[in-house]
């Protein structure tokens, strides 16, 4: 980072010195005191808005400073960046895109504490000397311009965009209390914002996160009725009725996340999630962890990017340069030509007395020389992404040089246990096994290798396994069991130093000397009056050759495959109406017969002859 004041560049990795002479320093901005002291406007122990309803409401008399809207505003911000500094870290190692270069967290963790920092100045800054003597105006445009000024990288510009929209929503409704209805017109104002600053918005992003997050809560609130709360309501319906819709926009949030790949194929390849949206998704949790004065709730940790597969960069420019300009009349369109020509992601927001530049370029300093005559510069930050990138390579540990993996859908404890005893990595399709597209290709290029082999199970499970061979960038077969049982013995001939095609042809193999066999209760009953809804059916491959009492069912399955067959292994269901000792009697005494826990739902018994 360039320290303006001293025309220094900070010597730390990735870092790259501009030329001081290219712009017109300006000191550091007042508006900007990390040293102030926070605890000026923190409550009292045992005193927060959760607790003392006069901090949630304009009592008569109150200066605009006191406005309930502003307290809440500081504290939900506080509660988000702890949030956010507590998985810094995992979200750095999911940043591919725009560029993998590994520092979304800390830009969204240095652009929040921006804010903080200018809030915490406020409440010390003569003449007023405690937030109370600040107007709401005030407050909002100075957490807009330190926002704004705080940014860093391309994630930290858009949230900077998501505070401001949020800011001058809660600005605009002077003495209302924070509602449902105030939330949802504030975070549809803030994802406004943020894709008006992109000028080529891109789908499976933060952007996709925060709008798909707005949407879910606009509908909720409709739904409510008590969305309005009234200038009487106590603090905890205040806080039950926030809590109940920021639960529902975390929901939706996480949903979003999930579908991310399926938008943008740079993460899919890389097997990770947006890191914008999922620290989005981060911090609207410590937010309902403030709400209800405990923890946030509990969100799935992610992955980082596969070393095996090269995450996304940008082959084109090799510095990503973020600065900020302050002038008068400064116009974003006026600059918009020139700065296009010199690099790309480029993004410029602000108003008209300041704006924040992002851009990676190979010329920081042409970029900067745009803006020579028109303001001053501050707040710059080169990077040098190839450098960053070298960095995390060598960061990241290194996948176990293996050519193939296998991944199978399962159900139950005992079936995926199976599996990976084999080495095959077991995914969880649910009891009627139909696992969607993108938890199998999660699941494929989480297998730490370049070639995988996918065992469906299940005709249910079919389509999307072919789906997602077809999406991966990885060798994909796809092996044509249609059952676990049949899975299981196609698993036992998987080579790792074989490819995933031949992989397949020698497991399609093995399932040719298999015959399967089960026993399940009847979902319905049988239009020919066989049997009714709950009596035991029995098959062998997909035909009904048993019918009744479950003991007798079983029998007939176990004689039927018992014919040239030398093993047959049974996997228990979890609801088997069988002790183990009846099963095992039931067995034909010239066949070899192994007996294991599937834990499966569906069925009683899966039977496999080979």
């Amino acid at each position: 980072m360039i320290d303006a004041a001293a025309g220094r560049a900070d010597r730390s990795p990735g870092r790259a010195k501009l030329k001081p002479e290219q712009f017109r320093e300006e000191p550091p901005d007042p508006g900007i005191a990390p040293e102030s002291d926070p605890s000026l406007l923190r409550s009292e122990p045992g005193t927060t808005p959760e607790s003392d309803p006069s901090l949630l409401r304009s009592e008569p008399g109150t200066t605009p400073g006191s406005d309930p809207s502003l307290l809440r505003f500081r504290a939900v911000l506080e509660a988000g960046l702890a949030a956010l500094e507590a998985r810094r870290e995992e979200i750095n190692e999911l940043n591919v895109f725009p560029v993998a270069d590994g520092d979304t967290g800390d830009n969204m963790v240095l652009t929040l504490r921006a804010v903080l920092d200018e809030l915490d100045r406020l409440a010390t800054a003569p003449p007023h000397g405690t937030i109370d003597g600040v107007g709401r105006d005030e407050i909002v445009a100075s957490v807009a311009r330190a926002a704004l000024l705080g940014a860093r990288g391309n994630s930290g510009v858009i949230l900077s965009q998501l505070i401001r929209g949020a800011a001058e929503e809660l600005a605009s409704r002077p003495g209302e209390l924070v509602d449902p209805v105030l939330i949802s017109a504030a975070l549809a104002r803030a994802a406004d914002q943020a894709y008006g600053s992109v000028r080529e918005p891109v789908e499976g992003t933060i952007l996709t996160v925060v709008r798909e997050m707005g949407a879910q809560v606009a509908s909720e609130t409709a739904r409510m009725s008590d969305a309005r709360l009234a200038p009487e309501a106590s603090a905890e319906e205040q806080n039950a009725a926030i809590a109940r819709v920021i639960v529902r926009a975390l929901e939706a949030g996480e949903s979003s996340v999930r579908r991310g790949p399926d938008l943008l194929p740079v993460l899919r390849e890389a097997g990770v999630v947006d890191a914008g949206g999922y620290a989005l998704t981060v911090f609207v949790a410590g937010i309902i962890g403030a709400l209800a004065g405990g923890q946030p709730p509990v969100l799935e940790h992610r992955a980082g990017a596969r070393v095996t597969h090269p995450q996304h960069s940008s082959s084109t420019y090799r510095y990503c340069a973020s600065f900020a300009v302050t002038g008068t009349d400064l116009d974003q369109r006026r600059f918009a030509p020139a700065l296009e020509r010199l690099g790309d992601s480029l993004l410029i927001v602000g108003d008209q007395a300041t704006l924040r530049v992002h851009i990676h370029t190979d010329d920081p300093d042409a970029v900067t020389a745009q803006f020579a005559s028109h303001g001053a510069l501050s707040h710059l930050d080169v990077a040098d992404m190839r450098e960053q990138l070298s960095e995390r390579g060598e960061r990241l540990p290194a996948a176990d040089p293996i050519m193939c993996g296998a991944v199978a859908v399962a159900t139950g404890a005992g079936m995926m246990s199976l599996f990976e005893s084999l080495g095959v990595h077991a995914l969880d399709g649910g009891p009627s096994l139909t696992p969607s597209s993108y938890d199998l290709l999660a699941a494929i290029h989480a297998t730490p290798a370049e070639q995988v082999v996918v065992l469906p199970n299940s005709p249910n499970a079919f389509e999307a396994v072919r789906r997602a061979a077809q999406l991966s960038d990885k060798a994909v077969s796809v092996v044509p069991s249609l059952s676990p049982q049949a899975g299981l013995a196609a698993a036992v001939a998987l080579d790792p130093t074989r490819t995933s095609g031949q992989n397949a042809a020698s497991m399609t193999g093995a399932m040719e000397h298999v015959r399967t066999g089960a026993v399940a209760p009847a979902r319905l009953d049988d239009a020919d009056g066989r049997f009714r809804a709950g009596d035991a059916i029995g098959f062998v491959e997909e035909e009904i050759v048993a019918w009744g009492r479950p003991r007798e069912a079983l029998r007939e399955v176990l004689e039927q495959l018992a014919h040239d067959a030398e093993l047959i292994t049974c996997l228990r269901g979890a609801e088997a109406p069988l002790d183990d000792g009846t099963v095992q009697a039931l067995a034909h005494g010239d066949v070899e017969f192994e007996l294991s826990d599937g834990g499966q739902q569906a069925q009683w018994w899966l039977l496999a002859a080979e």
